[in-house]
């Protein structure tokens, strides 16, 4: 292997000139055994209007309604994941039902841990993501 800066056919050059790597530092203040961090001021910065609110992040949201769409769909995106082929096979023959009983039984058994029986049984996040995610968006469930 040749060195980085040979020209092919030809002798080897220098690097070419370049700014150096970090600029240079500020003037030394007057010397002080203490080093103390910069001033803040206590007082609020004065703003026209409410503050400004970071966006919300749609994973973090309080809503119910998208916490539990987005739980039901990553435990049935495991089924798929963890099961490609047997999706396809239950898929292609028609039995998603018969062939992913166990594995839909533990997931909704989660699903209803974590965000409450009644919530799980008054909404249909649950089979909506089964029949979307794991029946690829027909209704078989």
């Amino acid at each position: 292997m040749s060195p980085p800066f040979n020209v092919p056919g030809g002798a080897p050059r220098a690097a070419p000139p370049s700014a150096p790597a970090f600029p240079p530092s500020a003037p030394a203040r007057a010397s002080s055994s203490v080093v103390t961090a910069p001033e803040r001021s206590s007082a609020p910065a004065a703003t026209d209007g409410p503050p400004a609110r970071p966006p919300i992040n749609p994973f973090l949201a309080n809503d119910p309604n998208a916490k539990a769409k987005r739980l039901a769909r990553a435990l049935v995106s495991d089924i798929v994941a963890y099961y490609p082929q047997k999706r396809e096979e239950g898929a292609r023959d028609g039995t998603l039902k018969q062939l992913f009983r166990e594995e839909i039984k533990k997931s909704y058994e989660e699903y209803v841990e974590q965000i409450g029986r009644e919530f799980a049984e008054t909404t249909t996040h649950f089979q909506d993501a089964l029949n979307d995610v794991l029946a690829g968006g027909k209704k078989l469930f």
